[in-house]
């Protein structure tokens, strides 16, 4: 009896703690009004380059997944995800008064903006189709199509001999003594589970030296004015594999099947993954690098914060933005839960809330919302009651109010101050010498 008892009590109180977790991004106090939400979006779900004579065609002897879509466009699934997550946002904005239902925006009101990429934007329309589904309207593009606009192009505008030797050098620190050889060391055990699962050294290309030696080779990080940062060696190319397991994770039900035949934890996909987060890392997030990278798109994001009589900004792009985004910003560390992608998830949107208070005063809320491993690999549809999983963000020196919500004031100062340390990098490494990119 009295174990029948506890396992009712259980059970209730785990719905409770899972009604709190699936209300958390979806019911705000009565105390606050939401005035206008800005979203920073990675791409959805999109097909690797995996065609034949690829790098990913020939490390490994298996068959990859056969994509629903041609190489780096959005998938199918990636399409679908998307509109549910764009219908979650037209629910939780309707909820909150932002959005009557069904709503048709006035001029001004919505904006879309994408990056000219058919992934970005595909998804962008996919998104605008799921919060605005009897409304048309127009995807921002300034950039021929299936090239890199400027906005969104993560490339260094600025460089000089010295400021990429102090680049080099905050990278390496992420390894250590060993430097870039210590970075390479603590991937060694995630290589050699990624080279497993692929039954790598079994393919006649890898085996005749084609991709050089996963395990030993050096890495060298590559700088140019114009653009991204790049870097060649095992890193590199252990990423571009990691990275289409990852998708072929998500894409296939069969997880056997998904990681060719090999029986996989969520940690081992953990550590498969960390290898394309420690290449974003490096490449995207160290401080000197991110706020020149991120810049252009630093000044989009603030326009959109201020820019009079808008209710709803939609801005997508890459991991690489939302990462280098973060990092400009100085979040806090952290780890997202219920995914094995913990920093910039497939179709991850930063999300800035601007609500007001009934004392007048102006507050912010900023988020990292992503649909969970679950939810993606299910399609599961997304409401209220399930809502997609929501991370607060903490910036750096910000105070909270009882509310857990920050002065607006002072998010547009952290974005400022983020904006401007780009004209400092000009002027502490400014010289005859140095090179500016187009975008600068």
């Amino acid at each position: 009896m009295k174990s029948g008892i506890l396992k009712m009590a259980l059970a209730l109180a785990l719905t409770a703690a899972l009604l709190l977790s699936a209300s958390a991004f979806a019911e705000e106090t009565d105390e606050y009004t939401l005035d206008r939400v800005v979203v920073l979006s990675r791409h959805n779900i999109r097909s690797p380059l995996s065609g034949s004579g690829s790098l990913l065609g020939d490390i490994t002897p298996h068959e990859w997944f056969e994509w629903t879509s041609n190489p780096s466009e959005l998938s199918l699934r990636g399409a679908m995800l998307e509109t549910l997550m764009g219908q979650y946002f037209r629910l939780w904005m309707e909820s909150e008064g932002l959005f009557s239902e069904n709503y048709q925006p006035e001029d001004g009101t919505v904006r879309f903006y994408a990056n000219a990429k058919q992934r970005t934007l595909a998804t962008a329309r996919y998104f605008s189709a799921g919060l605005l589904p009897v409304a048309v309207v127009p995807i921002e593009s300034h950039a021929d199509y299936d090239t890199m606009d400027p906005t969104f192009n993560p490339v260094l505008t600025f460089l000089t001999d010295e400021y990429a030797q102090d680049i080099v050098a905050q990278i390496a620190e992420q390894g250590g003594i060993a430097g870039l050889e210590g970075i390479h060391a603590g991937l060694l055990d995630a290589i050699e589970l990624l080279m497993d699962v692929t039954d790598m050294e079994e393919s006649e290309a890898y085996r005749s030296g084609q991709f050089g030696n996963l395990l030993e080779d050096g890495t060298t990080i590559k700088l140019e004015v114009g653009k991204e940062p790049g870097m060649t060696g095992p890193i590199k190319t252990a990423t571009s594999v990691a990275d289409a397991l990852t998708f072929q994770f998500y894409e296939m039900a069969d997880d056997n099947a998904a990681a060719f035949g090999h029986d996989l934890t969520r940690e081992d996909w953990l550590k498969i993954h960390s290898i394309v987060d420690t290449y974003t890392e490096m490449l995207f997030e160290a401080p000197l690098v991110s706020v020149n990278l991120a810049h252009p798109l630093l000044q989009e994001i603030y326009s959109e914060l201020t820019a009079e009589g808008r209710k709803f900004s939609f801005l997508c792009g890459h991991d690489s933005n939302v990462a280098s985004v973060l990092s400009a910003l100085g979040v806090e560390e952290y780890e997202l839960p219920d995914t094995v992608e913990p920093k910039t998830p497939i179709g991850v949107k930063l999300v800035f809330e601007i609500w007001s208070s009934k004392d007048g005063a102006s507050y912010a809320k900023v988020r990292l919302v992503y649909q969970s491993t679950e939810q993606l690999r299910g399609i599961i549809p997304l409401s209220l009651d399930n809502p997609p999983v929501s991370f607060d963000i903490d910036l750096p020196g910000l105070g909270r109010n009882a509310d857990a919500y920050y002065r607006l004031d002072d998010v547009l100062e952290c974005f400022q101050n983020a904006i401007d340390a780009y004209d400092a990098l000009i002027e502490t490494y400014g010289s005859e010498e140095a090179e500016m990119g187009d975008a600068a």
